[in-house]
């Protein structure tokens, strides 16, 4: 009975372990997908607000020099607007290596030396990112708590366009936690370079 219930014992663990540990795949499977859903979001909304802010710089050209209006409010919704979509879609270049990259070391480097590389600047840009999403989140909440306005004649109330900061950041944060969870179950290569890519 006793060798019984020990061999019992000794193969439900392995099992529980299996199941604790494809609950923590199923996990992850999700906050990624989740998470590149949201960046995806993040990329249409930062190209729309391009889009925008090009339509503005046409009113603008418009009612300046053929109608001969003075202009009010269009400089600032165009400066907030490529601001913003420079924030927010950070995470979706991140998402699609849309920013500029040197690959020169990573492709000298061996297949070890290349995923070590890659979690050490990927460690460092994520903790970049944090100080950043912290700083600009408490300049975002000066701005709402104290009304700040901006010191044109439109006099825009700052907390809107700045709020795109703490947004945009803490996007980028949860992509590269993506990123590095992607690089420690080996979902992808380091830099997004195969093995079968040049090294020394």
């Amino acid at each position: 009975m006793l060798a019984g219930r020990h061999s019992l014992t000794d193969a439900s663990e392995p099992r529980g372990a299996a199941n604790a540990g494809n609950r923590r795949i199923g996990a992850m499977n999700v906050y990624i997908r989740a998470v590149t859903a949201m960046s995806r979001l993040a990329g249409v909304i930062g190209a729309f607000l391009i889009a925008f802010a090009v339509l503005v710089i046409c009113d603008m050209v418009i009612e300046r020099y053929i109608l001969g209006r003075t202009t009010i409010w269009q400089i600032d919704v165009v400066t907030y607007s490529i601001m913003a979509a420079t924030f927010v879609g950070s995470a979706y270049v991140l998402m699609t290596r849309g920013h500029v990259n040197v690959d020169v070391l990573p492709l000298y480097l061996g297949p070890r030396a290349r995923y070590w590389l890659a979690l050490i600047t990927m460690l460092v840009a994520l903790c970049f990112c944090i100080v950043l999403f912290v700083l600009c989140t408490i300049y975002w909440y000066q701005a709402w708590s104290k009304g700040w306005h901006s010191d044109t004649v439109w006099r825009a109330r700052l907390w809107i366009p700045y709020l795109a900061m703490p947004v945009g950041l803490g996007l980028l944060v949860l992509q590269y936690l993506a990123e590095l969870a992607c690089l420690l179950t080996g979902r992808t290569p380091p830099f997004g370079l195969g093995e079968d890519r040049f090294h020394a």
